[in-house]
């Protein structure tokens, strides 16, 4: 999201998707409260386990969420590091376990996404069905179709592209109204808990 919206919710300094090395430079920086929330994967070497280990011995505050951060957290939490929010618990208890499961593109100067992740895609697919949009075959079929782009190229269009001739029209039809009318952002929703959750750490720490 926007720094200025992120900043609404807690007033911090806002840094790029996390490389390998910034958590620890961070903890060096002087950083008593990090939340770990995107994070390199395929352009360049990602956050190491033995750096959020060794912020944390440094007694720093570790949160994760949404993408890097909540693939982190569920792997980091039984050492400290805290996780929030709906895609950390699914990765946490198994439901989701491949990393390109979060990962997309983004603009390198305004970092906004250019491809759509594969967590949030299962996540209005599922929606989409408790709602009754679709039915849960629909949905499988989709995700499965989803799931078979390279991350890069995944979207809601290349999926609908990629699903004609192979899901019954009229089905993808009642999706794409769902998008228009129905679409989450669970990635987006997960980072906003995180910051919120951060913003509490930060008042018992006293820092805000």
């Amino acid at each position: 999201m926007p720094h200025d919206e992120a900043r609404s919710i807690l007033d911090a300094d806002y840094r790029p998707p996390a490389r390998r090395g910034d958590v620890l430079a961070a903890a060096r920086d002087g950083a008593d409260l990090i939340c770990l929330i995107d994070g390199v994967f395929f352009q360049d070497s990602s956050v190491a386990h033995k750096e959020i280990l060794e912020a944390l011995r440094m007694g720093v505050r570790v949160i994760g969420a949404s993408s890097m951060g909540a693939l982190r957290a569920a792997e980091m939490d039984v050492y400290g590091m805290e996780g929030v929010g709906e895609i950390y618990r699914a990765y946490r208890s198994g439901e989701i376990v491949a990393d390109d499961e979060v990962a997309l593109v983004f603009d390198p100067v305004t970092l906004a996404p250019l491809s759509e992740p594969l967590v949030n895609i299962r996540h209005n697919l599922r929606l989409a069905v408790s709602e009754g949009w679709i039915d849960k075959q629909t949905a499988a079929d989709l995700l499965d179709i989803a799931r078979s782009r390279y991350f890069p190229s995944r979207s809601y269009e290349n999926l609908m592209k990629d699903a004609a001739g192979r899901v019954p029209e009229e089905k993808l039809l009642q999706f794409r109204r769902f998008l228009e009318s129905r679409r989450a952002d669970l990635k987006r929703e997960d980072a906003i808990r995180a910051l919120r959750r951060a913003a509490e750490v930060a008042r018992e720490l006293q820092l805000q």
